[in-house]
């Protein structure tokens, strides 16, 4: 979804740097995969295509922190009259 963003902090020598990559456009998300000591973040579009990606060695990975925005429950229930499990109904 627009506004998902990873923050990745690598180790850079003496240093840490810190790179983010963001979801900027609408439909948009950010994926994340391990393979075969590279860490790749990808930006991906609704249908599956690969807009940029970051890679990482990822011995040299320090932190990698996946921030997803909030998302809106759009169920059907939402709002209307649905209790929570667990809720008993008045008498």
């Amino acid at each position: 979804m627009k506004g998902d963003r990873v923050e990745i902090v690598v180790d850079a020598g003496d240093t840490t740097r810190t790179y983010e990559v963001v979801a900027l456009r609408a439909g948009r998300r950010v994926e994340t995969a391990v393979r075969r000591g590279v860490v790749e973040v990808s930006e991906v579009t609704r249908t599956g295509a690969v807009v940029r990606t970051a890679r990482f060695m990822a011995n040299r990975v320090l932190a990698l922190v996946e921030q997803p925005v909030p998302r809106q429950d759009t169920s059907e229930g939402a709002g209307r009259g649905v209790r929570p499990l667990g809720d008993v109904p008045e008498s």
